[in-house]
């Protein structure tokens, strides 16, 4: 029955628009736990959860558990869970060991911790280890000097050239882009800024996806953002919607199904678009039926996948 499905998703809303209100750090906690699920990914919770006024913490290896962890009214941990190729069963042992003792350097950190060298650079890379280093490319750096101290080390077990601890601070620190940039390609999130607000002065005249209620219907305007969905309803003759998120929130984009054929290798493949279009405002729900689409290309742009039904 109808009824019954409606009555169904109706308790569904109502209780993530309760949850969302009233504990929000609980409730995005918990859809970060517990992908993959539903229609966002958690690039895409995280920077919502922001902008509903939440702090999202980055992984970290003193303070971080396997999952993300609620820390107070305000404020939730990322955990372990959410960096890209590191087991579970090392995270559980991470947490485990850390439980015993603080780990009281990188070196004390790596013996404890039976992690692949990949696995150590990622957690370097995306800040993971800052806590036994100044920065980001420190700990890169002195994640190399172990590994190669390992690869040197004789077979009574004693290192050739002493402790892997660096003197000096040989690389500079990383840029914001490139923390961002690392945050993606680490975890597919960040805790920093959207890819677009660090290029909003590159592209002054692209309409926030939160001006666009104010847009006026039937106007010519630009949005652009990373393509965090892509549909292609089978009831929808043809029709594809496309959703971008930039650093406001998500706008939505309506493609003829003649203009999808014209542009359908840069709508399916390309990760940042920028789509040109006429403003649909009914009852302040705003579409924009496209009319040309193109890649929104720079070097600093790296974002999310996106969740596509098409």
């Amino acid at each position: 029955m109808p009824e019954s499905h409606a009555i169904s998703f109706a308790i569904l809303a109502y209780g993530s628009a309760y949850l969302k209100v009233h504990r929000a750090p609980e409730f995005y906690a918990s859809l970060l736990n517990n992908q993959p699920m539903g229609f966002y990914t958690p690039a895409t919770i995280v920077k919502d959860a922001q902008r509903h006024g939440l702090k999202i913490k980055p992984v970290c290896i003193s303070q971080s558990e396997r999952r993300c962890i609620v820390l107070d009214d305000n404020t939730v941990r990322l955990g372990f869970c959410v960096v890209n190729g590191l087991r579970q069963e090392h995270a559980e042992e991470l947490v485990r060991q850390r439980q015993e003792r603080p780990f009281a350097s990188l070196d004390d950190f790596k013996r404890r911790v039976p992690l692949s060298k990949d696995e150590l650079r990622r957690l370097a890379e995306l800040g993971a280890l800052n806590c036994f280093a100044k920065h980001r490319r420190a700990a890169m750096w002195d994640v190399e000097e172990t590994i190669h101290d390992d690869l040197l080390t004789s077979s009574r077990g004693v290192a050739v050239f002493g402790t892997s601890a660096s003197t000096t601070e040989p690389l500079a620190r990383m840029t914001l882009p490139e923390r961002v940039k690392a945050d993606y390609e680490t975890m597919n999130l960040t805790t920093g800024p959207h890819p677009m607000k660090l290029l909003r002065e590159t592209f002054p005249n692209i309409c926030r996806a939160i001006d666009l209620v104010h847009a006026r219907h039937g106007s010519i305007i630009q949005i652009a953002g990373n393509v965090i969905c892509r549909q292609r309803p089978g009831t929808a003759k043809g029709f594809v919607f496309i959703s971008l998120e930039d650093e406001t929130g998500v706008s939505n984009a309506i493609v003829e199904p003649d203009l999808f054929e014209r542009f359908r290798l840069v709508i399916t493949e390309e990760a940042f678009l920028l789509v040109e279009g006429e403003v649909q405002n009914s009852d302040n729900v705003v579409l924009i039926k496209a009319q040309e689409i193109r890649a929104l290309a720079h070097e600093q742009l790296i974002g999310s996948e996106s969740h596509d039904f098409h």
